[in-house]
C-alpha cells in the first residue's frame, strides 16, 4: 500500500513538473506574441494617421517610403520627374504585382495639388493611399479594387508651390498657386484651340505629366483642386474663349456627366449644388457638376489634354471652398470625400474591354484605334494589345482599325452598367506592292512580324528574338554577340564588274528570299540597270511604323570602295540574320535599301589603281551626277541625266528617313549644305545642323582613321577635319549635289561619306576597308531610330492621315507623313514643341523630349475642321451621305494616296499599236468608239475647219448627252497646233482605256459614272494634215489653213479682235461658253512642263494658288515633268523649272489664248501640258509617251472631284440659278440649273461668298483636303431686307417719317396761304377803288416777266457747254 502510494506520489510529481513546464512554455509564448504585438503597435503608431497636420515635401517623402517598406507586395513608389526646384513628383502605384506591367488591368490615376496652394487634395490622396494599403485583405471592396485595377496616386504635382503656400490662406492671397517659374500648370498643356503657349523650360512638371500620360495610357482619372465644391468635366475651353457661359461639349458629354455625377452624388455637400463659399455665396451648380467652359474658360488645362491625347477620361474636382484650410479641417474633408473617391475609381470597370491581335501570328497589336459608331472619339490599344473603353449602358457597333490591316467590326455589343463587356478583335494584314520600281523576278516569299510600337522612349533591349521573329523595335544600342557566336564576315573581297555584281545580287536575292528583294529603279545611259537590294523582314512592302533607310554608292564611277562595301554589307546582313542579335534587330525593325552602283557606266571605264584621277568619274554623257540635281542656289543648266531622274523618282516614291552617299578620295563625313548662296567656300548651315553633326559623328567615331581628322597626309597634307566631319560648303562648294536635294525635297536626311584617300584601290586592300567601316555602317543605320516617330490619324475613324505636316518649333524644316500616316523626325537630344497639321484638320501641338537612349513615340489624333457660315468650328453632327457618295469619297481618297493611282495604272493596261492617225482615220476611230460602246459614248460635231474637216467632241459618261448637273464635267483638248499631234494620240488612247475598262475595272467604272468627260482630240485638223513626222522643231502645220495660230485667236470682245474669228476658234468658243465645265486640260508639245493661266501678260493672277496646284497635280504624276528640268535643248528650254510648273506668260506671253478665254468667259480653269521636247516625235516613242502621261491623265479625272461643291437655294428650297459664287474674293463661278455649282480649289482654307439679286449675301469658309472628295456646302439665301444698302426697317421708318414731315409741312403751307388769301381779298377790295392807278403798273410788270422767259428760251446751249468745259479745265 505504501509502495503504491509512493508510486502515485512520484507520478503526480512528474505530471506536476510537466504541467509547470508546459505552463511556463505557454506563458513564455504568450509573452513573445504580446511583445511582437506591442512592437507592431508601436510601429503602427509611428505611421498612424492623425488627420490633423499637413505633410511638407520632406515628411511626405518619408511617409510614402515607409508605406512602401510596409506594403511592398501591393505598393510601388516612383517619381515621374522633378519640379523646377528639383523636388520629385512622387507617384504611389497600388496593385498586385506592382513592379510589373501586366495586361488585363485598366490604369487609373488621381492627381492632387496641381495648384500648390490648393492643399486639401494633397492630404486626401495621402489618406487614400493609407486606406487602400491598410484595408487590402480586410475589406472585400478595397481588395477587389486593388486586385483588378492598376491604381496610381500622385499627391502633389506642384511641390514647389506647396512649400510657398500658407496654412489658412483660403483665397490664395499669399502665392503658391503657380510653380517656381510662376507658370500656372493648369494653363500650360497643349490646347486643342490655342496650341502650346508655355515654354518647355518653364514647366518641367507638365512635360513629366505629358510623358507619363502618353506612356501609361490611363483609362480614367481625376484632377483634384480647391476653391469651391463641384465636379467639372470637359471641355474646359472653346474656340471662342468666352469667359463664362459657353457650354463646350465633348464627343462623350453624356459619359462625362455620368462620371462627374458619380463623384458628386457620393459627396454630402457637393450633391446639393450649393457650396456656400464665402466669396461666392450666390454660386450654385445643378447636381454639383458643371461643364468646364460653361463655368469659366480654361485654355491649356490638363483634363482636356488627357481626353484628347492620352486615351484617358479625366474630370476636375474642386474639394473645398477654402484652398488651404486649417489642419483641423482635414479629417472632415477626408470623411466627405472617401466614398466619392472609391466610387469613382470603381467606374473604370464599365463599358467594354478586350484584346486586339494579329490574325497570322497571333501577336498583340498596339496603337490600334477602337472606334465606336456614333462617337467621334477613339482610343488606342496598349503595348499588349489590350484596351479599355468606358461606355454608358447600351448597344454599340465597335470597330478596330489599324493602318496596314483590314478593319474588323463587331455589331450589337451589349454594355451593362457595372461590368465591362469583353470584345476581342483579330486583324488581318493588308499587303500591297511598292511603286515606282521594277522587281527582279525571284521565288521570294515574305515573313511577318509583330508590331510593338510603344508610346514612350524605347530603351535598348537586352535580347532579341531569333529565327525570323520580331525583335523589340527601336533598339538603338549595339547588342554584343557572345564569343561563341561571332558574326560571319564576308568571305570574298574582289572588284565586281557590272555582270559580276548583277550575279552577286541575284544570288543573294534568291538565297534569302524572306529578307532580301532585288529591284531596279531605272537604267543608265548605256541601259544598265540601277539595282537596289532591299533587306528587311518584309522586304517588298513599306510596313507601317518601320523607317526606310538607304545607302547609295559609286555615284562617281571611279570611286569604287563604296560599291564593294555595299556588296559586303548585303552579304553580312543576309548571312547573320537570325543568329546575330544586332543584325536581326536591324533587319526586323528597318527597311534597308542598298544601291551598290548609281553610275555603272562610269565604273566600266574606270581603272584599278587610280588614286585621284577622273577617268570613269562621270556618266556616259560625261556629266558629273553629283552636280546634276536641282539646286537651291544655282540653276543647273546641264540636261538631267537618266541616272539622276531615276534616283529622284525613287527617293520621292518611298518615305526615306536617313541616307548616306558613299564616295572616295578623302576620309571624312560631309553634311549639308554642300554649297553657298554666293558660291563661296564657307560654312553653309542647314536648319538641322545639330542633327547632321550628330549623324556624322556617329559614323566617324567608329572609324579611328576618319575620326583622327588627318585622313590623307601624303596626298593632302594641309587637310584637316575636326572629329572627321565637315560642313560641305565649308570644305568646297558643290552645286547640284544629291545630299542637299534629298534634304530639301523629301523627308530624307542624307550625308556624303568619303571612304578613303584612294579612289580605286587594289583588290588586296579591300578587306582593310571593310574592317575600318563595318561598325560605322551598322551604327549609322541605327540612327534611323532616333528622334521622334509616330502616327498622325483621324480622330473620327482612326485612319492614318497622309501628307500631314510635322513641324518642330524653331527648326525651319518640316517633314510629312507617309501614306498610312506614319512619320519619323530625326532630332538631337532635347525637348521640343512638335506640331502635326493637315488640311481640313485642327492642328495639334505637344512636347517631346528626345534622349540618347532611343526614339520618342508621339502619336497625333487630329480632329476634322467643320466650319459654319461664320467660320466657327461646328461640333454637331454633319450631313449624312448616301452610299453612292460614300463610295465615291472612299475611291477618291484611295486614288489620291501614294499607291492608289499607281495600282490603277497597272490594272488598266490596254493593248495598242501606237501610231499616228490622220483626220480620216481619227474620225473613223471615234465613230468606232461610239459603235462599240454606245451606252457610255456620244459623238458630236462642234463645227468645221477652214477646209471643212469636222472638229469632233466625244463625251464619255454613263448617260452621255444628258445634262447630269450634279456631276463634274472635264474637258480634254489637243491638236490646237497641228504640228504637235502627240496630244491627239494620247487622248484617243485615254478614251480607249476608259471605254475598254468600263464595267471591268471598278475604279474606272465609278469615275465614268460620276463624271462627264468631253474629249476634243484635234482642234486644228487642217494643220495636222500638213505636219511632218519626226520634225521636232518644224512650224509646218502649226497654223490652220489660213495661216492663223489658233491659240492667238480667242477673243471674247469684238473690240479686241482685228478680224473675224477662225471657224475652228468659233467652234471651241461655243463649247467653252457652255459654262458647265469644272476643269479643262489642253495637251501641246515642244516642251516638258505644265502651265497655268494666264498667257497674256498680267501683273497678278486671281486664285493663282489653285491654278498652280492643278498644274502641279499633272506634273507630280509624270515621271519626268515634276523633276523640273526638261532638257529641251532644241528650243532653248534647259533651265530648272521648279516642280515642272510655271505660269504660261513666263514661258511665252501672248494674247488670245484658249486657256485665257476659258478662264475669262467659260469660268473654267484650264492648264496646258507640254508632253515632250519634240513637237512631232517618231511613232516609236508614242508608247513611252503614253506610259509617262497615263497616270497624269487619270489624276485629272480624280482631281475634278475635289474642291467645293453645293447648291444655292432660298428659304423655300427653290434653287437659285445664276447666283455668283466668289472664291476668295476674286474668281467667280455661277450656279447652274438646280442651283448647283462646283469649283476646284487648292488644299487649305478658302472663303466662299454667294451673291444673288434680291438676296442677302452669304459667306462661308471651307477646308479643302488634297486627298478627299469635294467638300459639300448648302447655301440658303434670305430675302435681301436692305434698300440702298440700308436695312429695310430703317428705310421704311425713314420714309414714314419723311411722309409725316411732308404732310405737316403741307398743312403749314396751306395755313399760311389761307392767311395770305384773306389779306389779298382785302387788298383787291381796295384795288377796285383805285383801278385806274394800278392798270399801267400791272401791265409793265407782266411784260417784264415775258421778256425774261424768252431770254431763257433762246439761250445758246452750246456756248454754255463750252463755257462749262472751259471752267472745268480751269
Amino acid at each position: 500500500m505504501v509502495n503504491t502510494w509512493d508510486r502515485l506520489s512520484k507520478l503526480l510529481k512528474v505530471r506536476l513538473s510537466l504541467f509547470v513546464f508546459l505552463l511556463a512554455l505557454v506563458v513564455s509564448s504568450g509573452d513573445a506574441r504580446l511583445e511582437r504585438a506591442r512592437r507592431l503597435s508601436a510601429a503602427t503608431e509611428e505611421t498612424a494617421e492623425t488627420y490633423d497636420r499637413y505633410y511638407n515635401y520632406v515628411s511626405l517623402t518619408g511617409l510614402l517610403q515607409s508605406l512602401l517598406q510596409k506594403y511592398p507586395h501591393i505598393a510601388n513608389l516612383s517619381s515621374i520627374g522633378q519640379s523646377v526646384e528639383g523636388r520629385e513628383l512622387w507617384v504611389m502605384r497600388i496593385t498586385t504585382d506592382p513592379n510589373a506591367d501586366i495586361p488585363g488591368k485598366p490604369k487609373f490615376k488621381y492627381v492632387g495639388n496641381m495648384h500648390g496652394d490648393e492643399t486639401v487634395s494633397r492630404q486626401v490622396l495621402v489618406y487614400l493611399i493609407e486606406y487602400l494599403l491598410a484595408k487590402y485583405g480586410e475589406e472585400p471592396r478595397v481588395t477587389e479594387l486593388v486586385n483588378t485595377t492598376d491604381i496610381y496616386i500622385m499627391p502633389s504635382m506642384n511641390p514647389d508651390g506647396f512649400e510657398k503656400s500658407r496654412e489658412g490662406d483660403c483665397n490664395g492671397d499669399y502665392g503658391g498657386r503657380h510653380n517656381a517659374k510662376d507658370e500656372d500648370l493648369n494653363r500650360s498643356f497643349p490646347d486643342q484651340f490655342d496650341g502650346t503657349t508655355a515654354s518647355p523650360d518653364n514647366v518641367p512638371e507638365v512635360l513629366a505629366m505629358i510623358r507619363w500620360i502618353q506612356n501609361e495610357k490611363f483609362v480614367l482619372s481625376a484632377n483634384l483642386h480647391g476653391g469651391t465644391v463641384v465636379a467639372s468635366y470637359p471641355y474646359d475651353d472653346s474656340a471662342v474663349h468666352k469667359q463664362q457661359g459657353h457650354y463646350s461639349q465633348s464627343e462623350e458629354d453624356s459619359l462625362f456627366r455620368y462620371l462627374a455625377l458619380v463623384y458628386s452624388r457620393n459627396h454630402p455637400v457637393m450633391k446639393t449644388g450649393e457650396p456656400n463659399c464665402p466669396d461666392a455665396m450666390e454660386e450654385t451648380f445643378k447636381d454639383g457638376i458643371t461643364n468646364g467652359a460653361q463655368w469659366y474658360d480654361v485654355p491649356g488645362g490638363m483634363q482636356d489634354y488627357n481626353y484628347l491625347h492620352g486615351n484617358c477620361l479625366e474630370i476636375t474636382v474642386e474639394l473645398s471652398c477654402c484652398k488651404y484650410p486649417p489642419a483641423t479641417e482635414l479629417h472632415k474633408e477626408w470623411d466627405l470625400n472617401r466614398e466619392s473617391l472609391l466610387a469613382y475609381m470603381e467606374k473604370i470597370h464599365m463599358g467594354v474591354r478586350g484584346y486586339v491581335t494579329e490574325a497570322i501570328s497571333g501577336a498583340a497589336l498596339s496603337n490600334v484605334n477602337i472606334v465606336v459608331a456614333g462617337i467621334h472619339h477613339n482610343l488606342t490599344t496598349r503595348t499588349y494589345g489590350d484596351y479599355y473603353r468606358l461606355l454608358l449602358p447600351g448597344i454599340y457597333n465597335i470597330t478596330a482599325v489599324a493602318p496596314g490591316y483590314t478593319p474588323m467590326t463587331i455589331h450589337s455589343v451589349l454594355v451593362l452598367e457595372d461590368k465591362a463587356t469583353e470584345v476581342n478583335f483579330t486583324l488581318a494584314p493588308v499587303v500591297s506592292e511598292p511603286s515606282g520600281t521594277i522587281a527582279v523576278p525571284t521565288s521570294s516569299t515574305t515573313t511577318s512580324r509583330d508590331s510593338t510600337t510603344t508610346t514612350t522612349t524605347t530603351k535598348p533591349s537586352d535580347s532579341a528574338q531569333m529565327g525570323g521573329t520580331a525583335a523589340e523595335e527601336n533598339t538603338d544600342k549595339l547588342l554584343t554577340p557572345t564569343p561563341e557566336n561571332q558574326p560571319i564576315q564576308p568571305q570574298e573581297f574582289r572588284h565586281h564588274n557590272y555582270a559580276d555584281m548583277e550575279l552577286f545580287l541575284r544570288k543573294y536575292s534568291s538565297e534569302f528570299p524572306s529578307i532580301a528583294h532585288l529591284y531596279s529603279v531605272g537604267r543608265s545611259v548605256e541601259e544598265r540597270e540601277l539595282y537596289v537590294m532591299v533587306i528587311s523582314d518584309n522586304p517588298t512592302v513599306h510596313e507601317h511604323g518601320e523607317p526606310e533607310f538607304k545607302y547609295v554608292a559609286n555615284m562617281h564611277g571611279n570611286e569604287v570602295v563604296g560599291r564593294e562595301l555595299m556588296l559586303n554589307l548585303i552579304e553580312y546582313l543576309c548571312s547573320n540574320y537570325g543568329t546575330d542579335p544586332e543584325v536581326t534587330q536591324l533587319v526586323n525593325s528597318t527597311r534597308i535599301h542598298i544601291m551598290p552602283s548609281m553610275n555603272p557606266d562610269g565604273y566600266e571605264v574606270a581603272v584599278e589603281g587610280d588614286v585621284k584621277g577622273y577617268k570613269g568619274r562621270n556618266n556616259s554623257n560625261n556629266l558629273d551626277l553629283n552636280r546634276n540635281f536641282p539646286d537651291q542656289f544655282t540653276t543647273i543648266t546641264e540636261p538631267r541625266q537618266p541616272e539622276t531622274i531615276a534616283v529622284m523618282n525613287w527617293v520621292k516614291s518611298i518615305p526615306f528617313v536617313l541616307s548616306a552617299n558613299l564616295h572616295g578620295g578623302s576620309l571624312v563625313v560631309n553634311y549639308p549644305y554642300d554649297d553657298d548662296k554666293e558660291g563661296i567656300s564657307r560654312y553653309s548651315q542647314s536648319p538641322d545642323d545639330k542633327v547632321f553633326q550628330q549623324l556624322s559623328r556617329v559614323y566617324a567615331q567608329e572609324n579611328p582613321l576618319m575620326h583622327n581628322g588627318h585622313p590623307c597626309k601624303d596626298l593632302y597634307p594641309d587637310e584637316y577635319f575636326d572629329d572627321g566631319i565637315t560642313n560641305g560648303a565649308n570644305w568646297y562648294n558643290v552645286p547640284g549635289g544629291m545630299q542637299d536635294w534629298n534634304y530639301l525635297n523629301t523627308n530624307c536626311f542624307e550625308v556624303t561619306i568619303e571612304l578613303g584617300c584612294v579612289k580605286y584601290p587594289k583588290a588586296k586592300d579591300l578587306p582593310n576597308y571593310w574592317e575600318q567601316n563595318q561598325r560605322s555602317l551598322l551604327q549609322f543605320i541605327h540612327q534611323v531610330h532616333t528622334g521622334v516617330k509616330g502616327t498622325v490619324s483621324d480622330s473620327e475613324d482612326g485612319t492614318g492621315i497622309p501628307n500631314a505636316t510635322i513641324s518642330v518649333a524653331e527648326i525651319n524644316h518640316n517633314i510629312t507623313t507617309a501614306r498610312t500616316g506614319d512619320y519619323w523626325r530625326l532630332l538631337a537630344p532635347n525637348t521640343y514643341s512638335v506640331t502635326a497639321s493637315a488640311h481640313g484638320y485642327i492642328p495639334v501641338r505637344t512636347y517631346a523630349t528626345v534622349s540618347e537612349a532611343g526614339v520618342e513615340v508621339v502619336d497625333f489624333r487630329l480632329t476634322r475642321l467643320h466650319l459654319d457660315s461664320k467660320g466657327q468650328n461646328q461640333n454637331g453632327p454633319q450631313p449624312t451621305q448616301n452610299p453612292s457618295e460614300k463610295e465615291l469619297q472612299s475611291l477618291i481618297k484611295e486614288l489620291s494616296l501614294d499607291q492608289g493611282l499607281e495600282q490603277l495604272v497597272k490594272s488598266t493596261a490596254t493593248e495598242s499599236s501606237f501610231r499616228y492617225q490622220r483626220y480620216k482615220e481619227l474620225s473613223e476611230f471615234m465613230r468606232g468608239l461610239t459603235l462599240n460602246f454606245p451606252k457610255i459614248t456620244s459623238l458630236r460635231s462642234l463645227g468645221q475647219s477652214v477646209e471643212f474637216r469636222t472638229i469632233w467632241a466625244l463625251e464619255i459618261s454613263n448617260k452621255p448627252g444628258e445634262p447630269g448637273l450634279s456631276k463634274p464635267k472635264i474637258r480634254f483638248v489637243a491638236g490646237i497646233h497641228g504640228n504637235a499631234p502627240v496630244g491627239s494620240k494620247l487622248l484617243l488612247e485615254f478614251a480607249t482605256l476608259l471605254c475598254i475598262n468600263y464595267g471591268k475595272n471598278p475604279a474606272i467604272t465609278k469615275l465614268v459614272n460620276e463624271t462627264r468627260i468631253v474629249i476634243v482630240p484635234s482642234v486644228n485638223p487642217d494643220g495636222r494634215e500638213q505636219a511632218v513626222e519626226k520634225q521636232c522643231t518644224s512650224t509646218k502645220g502649226l497654223t490652220n489653213a489660213r495661216g492663223k495660230d489658233l491659240d492667238t485667236d480667242f477673243f471674247g470682245n469684238a473690240s479686241q479682235r482685228g478680224e473675224e474669228a477662225q471657224p475652228e476658234t468659233r467652234a471651241m468658243m461655243d463649247l467653252i461658253r457652255e459654262k458647265s465645265y469644272t476643269l479643262s486640260v489642253a495637251l501641246d508639245g515642244g516642251a516638258l512642263v505644265a502651265t497655268y493661266p494666264y498667257d497674256k501678260p498680267v501683273q497678278s493672277v486671281e486664285n493663282e494658288g489653285t491654278l498652280k496646284y492643278l498644274a502641279s497635280v499633272y506634273a507630280n504624276n509624270h515621271p519626268k515633268m515634276h523633276l523640273g528640268v526638261t532638257g529641251c535643248s532644241s528650243n532653248g528650254q534647259t533651265g530648272n523649272i521648279p516642280d515642272g510648273v510655271m505660269r504660261a506668260a513666263e514661258r511665252q506671253s501672248h494674247m488670245g489664248s484658249m486657256k485665257d478665254f476659258s478662264m475669262d468667259f467659260g469660268h473654267c480653269p484650264e492648264i496646258t501640258v507640254y508632253t515632250g521636247c519634240c513637237l512631232f516625235p517618231p511613232a516609236e516613242q508614242l508608247a513611252t509617251l503614253w506610259a509617262e502621261n497615263k497616270k497624269s491623265l487619270l489624276s485629272m479625272l480624280v482631281e475634278v472631284h475635289k474642291g467645293v461643291r453645293g447648291t444655292v437655294r432660298d428659304k423655300s428650297g427653290k434653287p437659285i440659278v445664276g447666283a455668283v459664287i466668289v472664291l476668295n474674293g476674286g474668281v467667280r463661278v455661277f450656279t447652274m440649273e438646280d442651283g448647283y455649282f462646283h469649283a476646284l480649289l487648292a488644299p487649305g482654307n478658302h472663303i466662299i461668298e454667294a451673291v444673288a439679286d434680291g438676296y442677302q449675301q452669304q459667306r462661308q469658309e471651307v477646308v479643302i483636303s488634297s486627298y478627299e472628295a469635294a467638300s459639300t456646302i448648302n447655301i440658303e439665301f434670305d430675302m435681301d431686307n436692305s434698300i440702298f444698302g440700308l436695312p429695310r426697317e430703317f428705310v421704311v421708318a425713314s420714309a414714314a417719317a419723311s411722309m409725316t414731315a411732308l404732310v405737316v409741312t403741307a398743312c403749314i403751307i396751306w395755313c399760311v396761304c389761307a392767311a395770305k388769301s384773306n389779306r389779298q381779298k382785302d387788298g383787291f377790295h381796295r384795288l377796285r377803288q383805285h383801278r385806274e392807278e394800278y392798270d399801267d403798273e400791272i401791265r409793265l410788270t407782266s411784260m417784264g416777266s415775258k421778256k425774261s422767259l424768252l431770254a431763257h428760251e433762246f439761250q445758246d446751249e452750246s456756248e454754255s457747254d463750252e463755257e462749262t468745259l472751259y471752267a472745268n479745265k480751269l
